[in-house]
């Protein structure tokens, strides 16, 4: 039996070297494979988990949403108010929502509320629906504000026969204004349009408040008993 020489036990010893490394790199190769599998698991499941949370608040935002662009408060006052005076709830909305966007201030000309009602106009609603121990005060109360500006609006409305845009434009401008330019059209032979406005601000707060009754019609149906 011959002995291995030398140089046979060196190729051998290389050989395994080489056997052992390169089963070693399969090793490394697999390895890196399950990390970038797992990277991909756990990226997929983290995609997932925002999806489904984004799902699950996507109510709440669009609603936080909509009481910013159209907000809404104080609606079983204007439901009351709306069937106390039979008016359209929804436009009393709007018409809050074009003087005052449902914050409670005061202009610059003084009009207070909600509902932006001038003083000497409270005094004339107050005179009118029996509010004997009405003070200028009283305006800073929702209540009490709503139910002025939905007289003086259910007033109007009686006034120019139901006419939304005459009697929305009176509620801004006033009515002897808007008396000016309802003759006007009349000596025309045309009917009063809203582009027979001469007042920039009063044309465009009469669109608002339409536009804007429009969408609250749409979107709070039920919270204004519509």
């Amino acid at each position: 039996m011959s002995r291995p020489t030398a140089t046979s036990l060196v190729k051998r010893s290389r050989s395994r070297g080489r056997s052992g490394s390169s089963r070693g790199r399969g090793r490394g190769r697999v390895s890196r494979a399950q990390v970038l599998r797992r990277r991909l698991l756990l990226l997929g499941a983290t995609v997932v988990a925002a999806l489904l949370a984004a799902a699950a608040i996507s109510p709440f935002l669009d609603r936080a949403v909509q009481e910013i662009v159209l907000p809404l408060r104080h609606e079983d006052v204007i439901r009351q108010q709306a069937a106390d005076k039979n008016l359209d709830a929804s436009l009393i909305a709007a018409v809050i929502y074009a003087e005052s966007n449902f914050r409670d201030q005061t202009s610059s000309a003084g009009a207070k509320g909600l509902m932006q009602i001038l003083p000497s106009t409270a005094d004339y609603i107050a005179t009118k629906s029996g509010g004997t121990e009405f003070e200028q005060g009283d305006l800073a109360t929702p209540q009490i504000n709503i139910a002025y500006g939905s007289w003086y609006l259910a007033y109007l409305l009686r006034k120019y026969h139901g006419n939304e845009r005459l009697s929305l434009a009176a509620y801004n401008a006033g009515e002897g204004k808007v008396d000016q330019w309802a003759i006007a059209a009349a000596s025309r032979g045309e009917p009063f349009r809203v582009a027979d406005i001469p007042f920039d601000e009063t044309r465009k707060y009469v669109v608002k408040v339409l536009d804007a009754r429009r969408r609250y019609q749409t979107e709070y149906t039920r919270e204004l008993g519509l």
